[in-house]
């Protein structure tokens, strides 16, 4: 069911600077989505989604910080502080306690917050989530000094990001596998972040990664999550390995993996539809009345 009741915007005053907020639904479980580092928005990440849920969640979306409207921001946008930024959101709202779905970087910040505040986080959908695998040697050196290079993370991806037709190819190549129905309108949103806020990783993205190792690796303590937990996995991934997913399952309590066939990194974009059905179904196994869940190991 998808409301039709117009999307809100709300600026939190931060310390470190404004955090701009989209909100919709009035009843409800409140439901809080993350999107990805780099190149995101919470429009852009999660405009078919919010429009979804806000028929029976009290649904929010924040621009990360540096990120869409949460500009200009003062200090380091890294793993610590976002952590913080999701515990003063759920403050503002006041959701003492609300069901998380992240993507990418977002997927991290969900799993890592039913860790740290576990008695305020519900459900969890983790699609794709950073955190939660490693990379080859020299590949791993390569993407940390690339972190710390302004040339590399900043002057060359905004060199590449000025020419529509680049980041078409960038999307198809990196972000899908296979068609997406409103493929041109997504490519629009992610030139018109790129012109507006520039391109390159995330302050989290690069504070991710040390030179030989993780700044950031969930792997240890997944075992330690309480909450029922939903992964998403496109199978065509070439952002984060699906065999890493899987192994990030498999760690979960009682943990769920669907693995979604002919898709790459941003599912909930290529199939908007299909993942929306899979995450509201999830959430509603979580409202009074609804009969417990299985492990489950699918494709779809």
């Amino acid at each position: 069911m998808t409301t039709t009741e117009p999307l809100q915007r709300t600026t939190l005053e931060l310390p470190e600077g404004p955090l701009s907020v989209l909100s919709a639904g009035e009843r409800g479980s409140p439901v809080v989505l993350l999107g990805g580092g780099g190149l995101d928005n919470a429009l852009l990440s999660w405009g078919p989604l919010i429009a979804d849920l806000a028929a029976d969640h009290r649904v929010v979306a924040p621009d990360w910080p540096k990120q869409g409207r949460s500009r200009p921001w003062n200090g380091v946008a890294d793993h610590p502080g976002l952590v913080e930024v999701v515990e003063a959101l759920m403050d503002h709202f006041g959701f003492e306690r609300a069901h998380l779905v992240g993507s990418s970087q977002g997927g991290a910040l969900a799993l890592a917050q039913a860790l740290a505040r576990p008695g305020r986080v519900g459900r969890v959908v983790a699609m794709a989530p950073g955190g939660v695998s490693s990379y080859a040697p020299g590949l791993h050196q390569l993407l940390w000094l690339s972190g710390r290079s302004r040339l590399l993370n900043t002057t060359v991806p905004a060199m590449f990001s000025r020419r529509r037709c680049r980041v078409a190819a960038m999307a198809r190549r990196v972000l899908f596998h296979g068609p997406v129905a409103d493929f041109d309108e997504v490519v629009e949103q992610i030139w018109a972040e790129a012109r507006q806020n520039g391109a390159g990783p995330s302050d989290w993205q690069k504070a991710s990664l040390n030179p030989f190792g993780l700044n950031v690796d969930l792997r240890p303590y997944l075992g330690g999550i309480a909450s029922p937990v939903l992964f998403l996995q496109g199978d065509r991934d070439v952002v984060l390995s699906p065999r890493a997913t899987i192994a990030a399952m498999r760690r979960v309590p009682g943990a769920r993996l669907r693995m979604l066939r002919g898709h790459g990194h941003w599912l909930h974009r290529q199939s908007p539809g299909l993942v929306n059905a899979l995450v509201r179904d999830f959430l509603a196994e979580g409202e009074p009345g609804a009969g417990p869940g299985a492990h489950v190991e699918s494709a779809v």
